[in-house]
């Protein structure tokens, strides 16, 4: 995709997703396009060719054809969280709900059908978080979080499963420099669930393992949550 037609693209995907164009509604003529961004036919109909692929819009005979926000495809994540300085929080928060759910599933998978090796090679990617002080700085912890979950989804061997968090994770780690800064783990608590984890994971437990992720989910939730608030506050201030 030649720069040209990448920016034509971005330009009219962000006018799709802000509600500029709404849904039934045509784009502008190609010519229009051509005139508006100073481009060749080429580039615009590559950029159009970009938001079908996105399922953003329907191309028809005599132009394009907005369609429903929820006929676009999951690639449509990372745009959407671009739209503002900081990423729609009520966005992330859904995200987080869905993406940790697949791993409490994959987690379970694991319980059920994984070899004792297996088990004992995510017992080990617990010990960082068993930690209730700061042995780990903050970056870190989380990259241990993110390393837990990561290999309990490998270990699932649920492909579909795998497919689709890996592409909800790669949409939205890139757009979360914003607010990663400001979140900070609440030890103590990541402490007594990886413990519980852990005890889970030995007795293969998998009642016990629901509970204990339906609790990390929310503390997931919960540190998100804070990093907004501290983020808007920065923000704010500056301004």
């Amino acid at each position: 995709m030649s720069m040209k037609s990448e920016q034509v693209a971005n330009a009219l995907i962000r006018d799709v997703l802000g509600g500029r164009y709404l849904p039934g509604e045509r784009l502008p003529s190609e010519r229009d396009l051509v005139a508006r961004f100073e481009a060749n036919r080429g580039a615009v109909r590559e950029a159009m060719a970009k938001l079908a692929q996105l399922g953003l819009v329907e191309v028809q005979p005599g132009g394009a054809r907005v369609r429903e926000r929820e006929d676009a495809s999951l690639d449509i994540i990372g745009y959407l969280l671009t739209q503002t300085d900081l990423p729609d929080p009520d966005l992330v928060d859904q995200i987080l709900m869905i993406f940790n759910n697949m791993v409490s599933l994959a987690a379970t998978q694991v319980v059920k059908a994984a070899s004792d090796e297996t088990i004992n090679e995510i017992r080990t990617l617990l010990k960082p978080l068993s930690q209730a002080d700061a042995t780990i700085n903050d970056a870190n912890h989380g990259e241990a979080r993110f390393r837990l979950m990561q290999h309990f989804m490998l270990a699932s061997q649920n492909l579909p499963l795998q497919l689709v968090a890996r592409t909800l994770f790669n949409q939205v780690a890139p757009n979360m420099s914003a607010v990663g800064d400001y979140v900070t783990p609440d030890r103590e608590r990541y402490a007594v669930y990886a413990q519980q984890l852990d005890d889970a994971l030995v007795r293969r437990d998998i009642l016990a393992l629901r509970a204990t992720f339906d609790a990390f989910i929310e503390l997931n939730r919960e540190s998100m949550t804070r990093a907004f608030t501290l983020a808007q506050q920065a923000q704010r201030a500056i301004a």
